[in-house]
């Protein structure tokens, strides 16, 4: 058994030796008269305490007396034990019923201009979600996993604000370039769209998952996959692509290609600075049925005072009943009847 605070037993074992003390103090200060009080004095009083009927009187009050004096420091004891909050291993599973979004960002040369709007759209989604998984993953010629999916939006938030300000650099190579050089060519949409649906988990489970693509879909350099062919791999992995066009209606080829990738996944193409992008991504996200997504089994600790709440009830109750009991009893004994009546007996014992 563990207990939480474990202090309380200290304080409650303190408690209960004040309490003896106190008590033995009391006891010895009775017995202790003044010189002013006159004694009382009994004949016979030796022949009193050594009659069988006395003793049996004395010895059930002393057991009574001692009852009590137990069950008052075992219900002490145990009102410290549960005042401390025992605790029991449990073992829980937690289960989070989301969606999950991979926010897929282009951070080539040719997207440096509208990549910070585009991360304050990134942001603007993430106030209209509610416990969707989400993660970030950046390309150019090869692609770098910022964060995996997660539902700590502090977290995602401030990751994000780390990318955006990582735009305002004066270095050669500004951070969000860092492992996104590693091959020949820049801006390999189709590669950066495989690895985006390739970061997805739990691939046995069927769950809502969305990819937000955003990129001008201007590919300088061979890719290992076109735009098409990694389309094709996110519809037969389930995932759907919503992509965001920063210079939608520039070029129709490249823009009508974005759009047909989407479409042929489910998604939808939409241009960055129209006013009615975020709300559309989002609207069409919560259309897919939140699933439930069970977590790795952890072992915690939780109150468990049940059991020592009822022992404590029971030593209090016992305490009650035994001090009603002597109490009754002494009550029972009228004083004069009592001493008239053990005068007599005592008596007639000594005639006899």
């Amino acid at each position: 058994m563990a207990l939480n605070l474990w202090w309380m037993l200290l304080v409650a074992l303190g408690v209960l030796v004040a309490a003896i003390v106190v008590g033995v103090l009391l006891g010895i200060r009775s017995r202790v008269r003044p010189d002013d009080r006159p004694a009382a004095l009994v004949s016979r009083a030796e022949r009193l305490r050594s009659l069988p009927s006395f003793r049996t009187a004395v010895r059930r009050r002393m057991t009574l007396l001692s009852g009590i004096v137990a069950l008052g420091a075992v219900a002490v004891l145990l009102g410290g034990v549960v005042a401390a909050r025992p605790m029991a291993p449990k073992t829980v599973q937690p289960v989070n019923t989301s969606r999950d979004i991979m926010l897929c960002l282009d951070v080539s040369g040719s997207m440096s201009e509208v990549d910070v709007e585009v991360l304050s759209v990134f942001e603007e989604l993430l106030k209209g979600f509610e416990g969707e998984r989400i993660g970030l993953t950046i390309f150019n010629s090869s692609p770098v996993q910022v964060f995996p999916l997660t539902d700590d939006y502090t977290f995602v938030r401030e990751q994000l604000q780390n990318v955006r300000a990582s735009f305002d650099y004066v270095d050669e190579t500004p951070e969000h370039w860092v492992g996104t050089l590693n091959g020949p060519g820049a801006s390999l949409i189709g590669d950066g769209l495989a690895a985006c649906t390739m970061r997805f988990d739990h691939e046995d489970d069927e769950r809502s998952r969305s990819v937000i693509l955003a990129t001008d879909n201007e590919l300088a350099g061979a890719s290992i996959l076109t735009i098409e062919e990694a389309a094709q791999y996110a519809k037969s992995k389930g995932v759907r692509v919503f992509a965001l066009n920063p210079v939608q209606g520039k070029d129709a080829r490249v823009s009508a290609q974005l759009s047909d990738a989407a479409a042929l996944t489910g998604g939808q193409s939409y241009a960055l600075r129209d006013t009615t992008t975020v709300g559309d991504i989002i609207s069409e996200i919560q259309k897919q049925e939140a699933t439930a997504l069970k977590g790795q089994a952890q072992v915690v600790l939780v109150d468990s005072p049940n059991l020592w709440i009822a022992l404590m009830l029971v030593a209090v109750l016992g305490f009650v009943v035994l001090l009603i009991f002597v109490r009754d009893a002494g009550r029972a004994r009228d004083p004069g009847s009592a001493r008239d009546a053990g005068g007599a007996r005592d008596a007639g014992e000594v005639r006899a």
